[in-house]
């Protein structure tokens, strides 16, 4: 996997699916919960991810992401947001189906600013973006 650029990872045990999809379930499960629920509509949804979390989250994972967000590391963390992000994963635990109106919706908002037939020319710059950020990230790996 190295030799291709990409970056191994091990799993303790198997379970069913792989773990970035796993997590990305989880992201979308609320991610369509909060537009399901009127808090906020997917394109306010997606800045929020683009332009706040998943900046972080480019260049480093969760743990090391709360791990800096409180003076005392970790366990200052939980101690300080423990509590109220378990109540949160409380109301989350219902699974929810992405039913049809709401699919709907969220493909309606994502139309009227990318067009079905510009698809393509989108991916093609997501990918050419996502590379640029990968030789950005590979240059500064011994910079931390």
């Amino acid at each position: 996997m190295e030799s291709l650029q990409q970056v191994p990872i091990v799993l303790r045990r198997e379970v069913p699916g792989f773990v970035v999809n796993r997590l990305q379930v989880a992201l979308l499960s609320e991610a369509f919960r909060l537009v399901e629920d009127g808090v906020i509509g997917a394109l306010d949804l997606d800045r929020a991810i683009a332009d706040g979390l998943g900046l972080r989250w480019s260049f480093m994972g969760p743990f090391e992401t709360i791990d800096l967000n409180a003076p005392g590391g970790i366990r200052d963390y939980v101690q300080r947001f423990g509590q109220p992000f378990y109540e949160i994963a409380l109301e989350q635990a219902e699974a929810r189906n992405w039913g049809q109106a709401l699919v709907d919706e969220v493909e309606r908002e994502r139309r009227e600013v990318l067009p079905a037939d510009q698809l393509q020319v989108r991916q093609r710059w997501r990918d050419l973006y996502l590379m640029s950020v990968v030789v950005n990230k590979k240059s500064r790996a011994g910079n931390a």
